[in-house]
């Protein structure tokens, strides 16, 4: 990597000169207000002085006399120009003896008063041209920021400080296989091209939010041992047309540069989505950018070797000119991990922890289904902290198993405290949701219950899968709807009304029938999605986009959306009037314990 250019350092000179012209002037002030101070007095006095052989000593410094008497004190006065001492003296009537024998010194100050004067004078004149100088130092820094207004700003990470390898990546096994290659290429381009094989110029790491594609990525660069250039797309989008395509180009020449090397562009949807999209023309700079982008990569010469590898979880949304042969033409999905997956990340980020020896982290992996790479480090930094806030030396499965909770639903608020009245609904409500989900086959196992509010809830019931599943039937979603109407049914069956504490159940009740009515094809409309498979509107290009679907069929799935729900009602009512005492006697158990686990809450079924 070039080393940076020093600054000139001829450009400091003036300013140092004039700091010490500052000092000098100070110096001569402070030294001449240091002396101990005279007392003025007139020729007569000095006179009577010389006559009672009470001076010890006379200094003249030009027209000025200092007088030092025998008893230590100081006096002046002031005599005529052209006038000298010993003639003063000889008038007065002094003895020319007397005036002889006095110690009469006569400083020289021609030399140091024109050093001193010409100091003084020249001091304003050097701080005017310190101000201009400091004045054209800044227009031309200001000058040299607007011409770096289009130069990358893609940062080249140190390989010897940051140096990641898949040593630190686990989880993602098959992602881990597709890159090798890209590696082995960096380290041994001849040995492909020889035999007329090309790397893929581009690989897009497709995955959701926190499954490690920025760790892959820089995993990559750690294994090759290439320079590194990170860069997020929205880094190249400005205010000003024109600017993002400048900096690609930039971007782009000092990789080559600096060849073999990979760019990593992050979030590349800021900059990749569909062209031609926008209302009103649509974002030119944007699209600019993303134009540029492609030219890049077409243009790279046959040896160069420069890997750009991009990272989103949006690729729905990518202009398919970005994802075509000879551009980003591989794709390497980083899925979220399973239950094997999350065992060797907790492995991993456990390097530099104490784990007590009754920690099980395969245990720990069960219970964080849906968990990311991201959760998981998250999850373990939660539990090293509690333990040090504990005194604790080893981290151990309590405190595992307090920061899965903490993740999923935030800190415990013990401070917010319920009146007894809502306590006891809050209690009956999650009670409600356990019992149903607990009495249905195709419901999760019930993991536990709490009254203890955390984030925006007042109580919290989970349940808890055994193994990852990636295939949901109709008759799974059916007993989810059951289970989340069991605290709004609960409300119902034991005080007659229900209260808002059901929102949160509703929606996502009504958003499971929904897609179970227009995305699954799980109802009596047969096999048919009804709308786009993609739930986000992409303005511009959806925008008053006609719906594929009449407005009878609307009020059908309307309907059959509404049906769904209540059947799912009329069920879960039946399960809560059979089970009702069994219920009651669990919820005041709850509002005691404010907590029941897993296993408490089993033995109330035995």
């Amino acid at each position: 990597m070039p080393t940076m250019p020093q600054k000139p350092q001829h450009r400091n000179g003036l300013l140092y000169l004039v700091v010490i012209a500052l000092f000098v002037t100070a110096f001569f002030m402070i030294s001449s207000a240091g002396k101990v101070p005279s007392q003025e007095t007139n020729f007569g006095s000095f006179v009577e002085q010389v006559k009672e052989e009470r001076v010890s000593k006379v200094t003249v410094v030009d027209n000025k006399i200092n007088v030092e008497l025998i008893d230590g004190s100081n006096q002046h006065f002031h005599k005529e120009a052209g006038t000298s001492i010993y003639e003063m003296l000889e008038r007065a009537g002094i003895d020319k003896d007397v005036t002889l024998s006095l110690p009469i010194e006569i400083e020289d100050t021609e030399g140091s008063k024109f050093w001193r004067d010409m100091l003084i004078g020249f001091i304003p004149f050097l701080l005017i041209i310190g101000f201009f100088v400091f004045m054209m130092r800044s227009a031309q820094s200001s000058s040299n920021q607007a011409m770096s207004f289009g130069k990358s700003k893609a940062k080249l990470h140190d390989k010897k400080k940051q140096k990641q390898t898949f040593d630190d990546v686990a989880g993602c096994e098959e992602a881990k296989e597709e890159l090798v290659e890209v590696v082995d290429f960096l380290k041994h381009p001849q040995k492909y091209r020889s035999i007329g094989a090309k790397i893929p110029k581009g690989v897009m790491l497709v995955g959701a939010p926190g499954t490690g594609k920025t760790l892959l990525a820089r995993a990559v660069a750690g294994e090759a041992d290439v320079p590194f250039f990170n860069i997020s797309g929205s880094e190249f989008v400005e205010m000003f047309v024109g600017v993002g395509a400048s900096r690609v180009r930039d971007l782009f020449t000092k990789a080559k540069r600096n060849a073999p090397c990979i760019i990593f562009i992050d979030e590349i949807d800021a900059v990749g989505r569909h062209r031609g999209a926008g209302m009103g023309g649509g974002h030119d700079e944007r699209e600019q950018t993303l134009n540029q982008i492609l030219t890049e990569m077409d243009g790279f010469e046959t040896g160069t070797n420069v890997i750009v590898i991009a990272a989103t979880n949006r690729p729905d949304i990518l202009d398919p000119a970005l994802l075509r042969p000879g551009r980003f033409d591989r794709r390497v999905v980083v899925d979220m991990p399973d239950v094997n997956a999350r065992e060797l990340i907790l492995k991993v980020h456990a390097r530099n922890k104490p784990l007590a020896k009754t920690v099980e982290l395969r245990k720990i992996a069960k219970s964080t289904p849906g968990f990311t790479g991201a959760d998981i480090e998250n999850l373990m930094n939660e539990a090293a902290i509690m333990t040090a806030k504990t005194s604790k030396k080893t981290i151990g499965m309590r405190e595992l198993e307090k920061s899965i909770e903490k993740v999923i639903m935030g800190p415990e608020r013990k401070s917010k405290v319920l009146d007894k009245k809502e306590k006891k609904i809050t209690a009956y409500h999650e009670v409600g949701h356990a019992v149903v989900g607990h009495m249905l086959p195709n419901c999760d196992p019930v993991h536990k219950i709490s009254i203890i509010s955390r984030g925006m809830s007042l109580g919290a019931t989970w349940f808890m899968p055994e193994e990852d599943k990636y295939l949901r039937t109709k008759s799974k979603f059916e007993d989810e709807l059951c289970s989340l109407l069991g605290g709004y049914t609960a409300e119902e069956v034991f005080f007659g009304e229900m209260t808002t504490g059901a929102s949160n159940d509703l929606e996502k009740a009504t958003k499971i029938a929904r897609s179970m009515v227009t995305k699954y094809g799980m109802s009596e409309l047969g096999p048919v999605i009804f709308g786009d498979s993609n739930e986000e509107v992409f303005l511009g290009k959806d925008f008053g986009h006609v719906k594929n679907y009449s407005e009878e069929s609307a009020a059908k799935i309307d309907e059959l959306i509404k049906k769904m729900l209540k059947n799912a009602h009329v069920r879960t009512k039946a399960i809560i009037v059979k089970n009702k005492k069994l219920i009651e006697k669990i919820s005041e158990d709850l509002i005691k314990k404010e907590t029941i686990s897993r296993e408490e809450f089993l033995k109330y079924f035995k």
